[in-house]
Order: structure tokens, then sequence, then C-alpha cells
């Protein structure tokens, strides 16, 4: 989908009515927005932009006579060009992160505890922080096996000799490449050598920050290929168990009109309690924050894989020991979410564990 280019009024528009509908979880007309907003224009020239903004999939109905309410893609361009994180709320967090938990106390799990507590607290939504990753998992041997022209087996032992594998798409070859596969065996095998003299002995963890742009000229078309190839060894080594997510604020969330029915929390419920170790490679993914260039990951709606989040609004960070990241903060919520205050306070939250176990 090509993105869509709004004008300053659409985008007034946009904001004003996003923030309407999630302070009153009603549909928004156009007279709400004239009434609540300073925007200098008539109601009519409100209801032309927001008719422009349903017929581009920001806003939609959901009956006819009904006002408009913002879909994942209204949200996206909220979050993404509207709005910018709190930073008096980051302090507000920060301080009170400060002053209930105790940094010396012994327990590492008791102040994970404590801070998934405030954060459900303060947000009113499902905290989620997982437990730190030891880490200590490195690379024992790599080794690239060509299955057909396009696409290859990585395989790799970790130290404990466990064995991992995953197939992968090589980038396009040379016609002299795609035609003679002893050449390309040849070149995989090279390739292969190469990534274990450079990795063997490595930290799984520190794998996927890896600079590949000095890599040289024999192997220059394989740096983006490379970058995959690490963080596919790191999502696969380094999965956390489900026993490792701290989890609190379902009676919090269970306020929110869009879980007033029991069956709409069940399914979250659910997915919570039995089956974590789905949500953890969604909670705790340290390519996604490279990938995306920023600190924080928000997953909105439909952009969930899992079916019962596709109601809800994810928002995560990883917090690190030194430069390593170990665990994730999270929130989920409704897609009706504070997002200026929710992504404010997952940053916060990061930060204070990362300084924490620094």
């Amino acid at each position: 989908m090509s993105p869509v280019k709004l004008t300053n009024r659409q985008q007034q528009v946009l904001w004003a009515t996003v923030r309407h509908y999630i302070a009153t979880a009603e549909p928004v007309g156009s007279e709400a927005l004239v009434k609540e907003y300073n925007l200098s224009v008539s109601s009519a020239t409100i209801r032309n932009a927001m008719g422009v903004l349903e017929k581009v999939g920001l806003l939609y109905q959901p009956h006819t006579s009904a006002g408009r309410i913002p879909s994942d893609s209204g949200y996206r361009i909220y979050v993404d060009q509207l709005i910018t994180p709190s930073a008096t709320f980051t302090t507000q967090v920060e301080q009170l992160l400060s002053d209930r938990l105790n940094r010396d106390d012994r327990s590492l799990e008791a102040m994970l505890r404590g801070a998934a507590q405030i954060l459900a607290t303060v947000s009113g939504y499902i905290a989620l922080i997982t437990m730190p990753q030891t880490y200590t998992t490195r690379l024992h041997h790599i080794q690239l096996v060509m299955v057909d022209p396009g696409r290859v087996m990585l395989i790799f032992v970790t130290d404990s000799y466990e064995t991992h594998s995953a197939l992968m798409e090589l980038p396009a070859a040379s016609d002299e490449l795609e035609s003679d596969t002893e050449l390309l065996e040849r070149e995989l095998q090279l390739l292969s050598n190469f990534l274990n003299s450079q990795l063997r002995g490595k930290a799984i963890a520190e794998l996927s920050m890896l600079d590949w742009g000095e890599l040289g000229r024999e192997f220059q078309r394989y740096g983006d290929f490379l970058k995959t190839v690490l963080t596919e060894l790191s999502r696969r080594s380094q999965a956390p168990t489900s026993t490792q997510m701290m989890v609190n604020g379902l009676s919090e969330v269970m306020l929110q009109p869009e879980f007033s029915e029991v069956q709409q929390i069940q399914t979250i419920v659910h997915l919570l309690e039995d089956e974590q170790e789905l949500i953890l490679p969604l909670i705790f993914e340290p390519s996604s924050f490279e990938a995306s260039g920023r600190r924080v990951v928000v997953r909105i709606g439909a952009e969930n894989p899992l079916e019962p989040m596709r109601t809800c609004t994810l928002i995560s960070s990883n917090y690190c020991k030194g430069s390593i990241p170990v665990g994730s903060v999270g929130v989920l919520g409704p897609t009706r979410m504070v997002y200026e205050n929710a992504i404010a306070l997952v940053e916060a939250a990061a930060d204070y564990l990362s300084e924490a176990l620094s």
C-alpha cells in the first residue's frame, strides 16, 4: 500500500478525530470537533475532510448514521506522523519507578514484578515484562548447505551442542553462478569458512549487532544476506521460555469498554496464561528494533500476527545489559490507546531497567 499524503487540514482533522475517539470511545462527528478543537474551520469543511480520510481508509463509519472512528491505518499515521511521546509523562514515570522500586533489592524478579505492577496501574493496560536472558550461549559452528541455486539451509551448532537449522533465500547470483552449482557450492563453503573464522566463540546475543559494511569484495553481495542469517541465528537460539514473562493488569484492562464482554477478554487471558510462547517472539525481538531504527515498536491491530491481539495494540521496547538487549517491556491494550503516554511509559521503563541492570 503506497503511503497516504494528507494536507495540513486533513492531518489536523485526523489528529482531532483520533484524540476525541480515544477520550470518549464514541464515534466522532464534525460538530464534536468544531466544539472541542480549535480547528478554525466550519463544520462542513471538517465533514469534507473526514469524508476524504474515510475514502483513503484512515477513518470508517461503524453504522451508516454514526460518526467516524479511526482504522488501524489511521492510528498508524497518528502514531508515526502526528504525535511525539509525552516528555512530561516520561519524567513522571521515571520518578515513580525510582520512588517505588528498590534497585538494591537482591531479587531482580521482585523489581520486575514491581515495575509491571506500576506500568499496569499507570497505563490501565496489560503490562508485560520478560525476565532478562543470560545469553551465555555461544556459536560453535555454522554451515551453509545449498538446497537449490536460490536457497540454502543454514545449520548452526551452539557451544552446548544444540543444533538449529533454517531454510533461507540467497541473493540473486550472476548467470555464471546460477548455471554452475559446483561453483556456487564452493562459494558457499568459502562463505561458511569466513563466518566460522569471524563468529566462532561469539555470544549469540552479539551477532545481530555486528557491522558487515566492510566485507571483502568477494563477499560484497552477501551483505544483506549475512544480516538476515545473524538475525535468524539470534531468533532461533534465544527464544525465552514461557515461564519468563511477568503479566500484570488484566483487571485494569477489563475496565476498558472494548473488553466489557467476558468473551472478548477470555481469548486474551488464554493467550497470556497458556500460550505465552507465542507472544514472546513479538515482545522480545531485538532485530525488529534495529530494522525500524526505533527504540519502541508499536504493533497496531491487524499488524499483530496473533488473532486474539488484532483488536489490540502492543507497544514494546528492549532493555539492555550494557549494549546487549536482554529483555523487553511492553503494554497491551485496545487500539483506542493514549499513544503519547503509552510510548513514553514503555520507553521510560526500559531505560530504568537498563540502568538498574548496568
